[in-house]
């Protein structure tokens, strides 16, 4: 299966406008912003199970190059999806973005849920430019980075913003 999906996970009960304002930067013609959004392929319903919930993100993860988690206040307390979720990504060694609601540009120990604190990810705040170029080239540097055997969170320079 090709892999070029942006998977993006959040707090959809508290969270969801700032998932809604990434689809917005990618409709507008007059920017650069794009990404292949693994949550347009398939509806879940509420009404569904935890089970087959899990399998059409499980199925979601497998078409995925870069996992984004937009991390808010109340991200590190999700348990039964979101944490699922980066298990997975971790798990896949798909590459991780993660995504500060607070406006921090690096490591959020008040946000990060602690499952990524010390995992490979790259840590940027809610600005277009950061995520875009983060989604661009967190990749390749995850691939080298995991070459080398390195972990741990990383973040960008103020030019990146």
């Amino acid at each position: 299966m090709y892999t070029n999906k942006t998977y993006v996970a959040f707090d959809a009960d508290n969270d969801i406008r700032y998932y809604r304002l990434m689809q917005a930067w990618k409709k507008n013609d007059h920017t650069s912003f794009n990404f292949y959004d693994a949550h347009d392929l398939n509806n879940l319903m509420s009404w569904s199970s935890e089970e087959s919930i899990k399998a059409k993100l499980a199925e979601r993860l497998r078409s995925t190059k870069v996992f984004v988690l937009l991390a808010g206040s109340n991200t590190k307390y999700l348990y039964k999806f979101v944490r699922w979720e980066i298990e997975q990504a971790i798990k896949r060694n798909i590459p991780i973005v993660v995504v500060n609601l607070s406006g921090k540009k690096f490591m959020d120990p008040d946000s990060c849920p602690a499952i990524l604190q010390n995992e490979l990810a790259v840590h940027v705040s809610f600005s277009q430019k950061a995520i875009e170029f983060a989604i661009q080239n967190w990749g390749n540097s995850d691939i080298q980075y995991r070459r080398e055997g390195k972990s741990g969170p990383y973040y960008y320079n103020e030019s990146v913003y």
